[in-house]
């Protein structure tokens, strides 16, 4: 495993970070099973949030790391104030409610990176700032940023943290894949990848901010049982927004590459497209979705895949030959 860091959190911080949201409570050893094997691996850090699975995500790595007694070995990414289909939630009373929750669940008094998990534009960055320090200086995170934050936002907002002498944003969670998002997943989903991606990545390059991926397989259209042959078959057992935001013919060329460039090294195409983002010249950590210790180690092999900058040009369509 390969690890980083992240400003104002006193841990090392595995590249490959697990997510939660498989996780159930009607499922719990199971669950607890999963945890204790990824940690065994190396991967002592989890990507979480307030809404994921009606809070179960949370509670069951709450209830982990009290049976391990492994608080202080874990790095916990969560994210709070989602919009909702009421109304937009990125207010001080939100941000207060979503975190109490989720420090409950965790059974924790603090989180290491806490994340908005949306923006709310009509929202001054003043505003936000000053809540994200009170709550940081109570101690209930050590750090705190953004998911699906454009880098304008994060800018005004880490301007305005310098100017007032307080703490800014000190990561971003957006998407980035091999495959660029011809049509949204989601509302308000923002993607490093494609040209469409390439301002923000070299201003994420440039500002060295940590960026926690998500996505890296494109909700599983490189996955390696899709090909553009077998398409129409496996349509129907693909999430209906991976059809629409990436099953597009400039994707299945990359696709074509990626599995041409792994039958070459002798790797899957899962592990080309996870090492297509974790060669990029970038501060990279990429969330994870296994569902094993073995599909875990499969990942981690992709961190020893060293990919050239003609290889990932050519994989990313800027140029016809390696």
């Amino acid at each position: 495993m390969e690890y980083g860091n992240v400003a104002g959190v006193n841990k090392k911080i595995s590249r490959l970070v697990q997510g939660t949201v498989m996780l159930s409570t009607g499922e719990m050893e199971a669950s607890v099973d999963l945890l204790d094997e990824v940690f065994e691996l190396g991967c002592n850090s989890f990507d979480t949030a307030h809404v994921y699975a009606g809070g179960q995500a949370e509670r069951v790595l709450g209830e982990w790391m009290e049976r391990r007694g492994n608080r202080e070995e874990v790095f916990i990414l969560s994210k709070g104030a989602h919009h909702n289909a009421d109304r937009k939630r990125v207010t001080t009373f939100d941000i207060m409610s979503d975190l109490s929750d989720s420090l409950a669940r965790l059974r924790t008094d603090y989180i290491d990176l806490y994340l908005l998990h949306r923006d709310d534009p009509d929202v001054p960055v003043s505003t936000i700032v000053d809540t994200l320090n009170e709550h940081r200086e109570a101690g209930r995170f050590n750090a705190f940023g953004g998911s699906n934050w454009t880098t304008e936002r994060i800018a005004e907002a880490n301007a305005y943290a310098e100017s007032k002498g307080v703490t800014g944003f000190a990561a971003s969670s957006p998407n980035f894949s091999l495959a660029e998002q011809v049509e949204e997943p989601w509302a308000g989903c923002l993607s490093l990848s494609g040209l469409q991606g390439e301002a923000a990545r070299k201003w994420y390059g440039a500002n060295e901010m940590p960026v926690f991926t998500w996505s890296t397989l494109a909700q599983g259209f490189f996955a390696g049982k899709l090909c553009r042959e077998n398409f129409e078959e496996m349509k129907a057992e693909l999430p209906g927004s991976c059809v629409s935001a990436y099953c597009h013919e400039q994707n299945f060329d990359r696709l074509d590459r990626a599995r041409e460039l792994a039958e070459e090294k002798g790797k899957s195409v899962p592990q080309i497209a996870l090492a297509f983002v974790l060669n990029q010249p970038l501060n990279i950590h990429t969330l994870i979705g296994c569902a094993s210790g073995n599909e875990l180690r499969a990942n981690m092999e992709a961190l020893e895949i060293d990919l050239s900058q003609e290889e990932i040009a050519w994989l990313d369509l800027k140029q016809d030959k390696r």
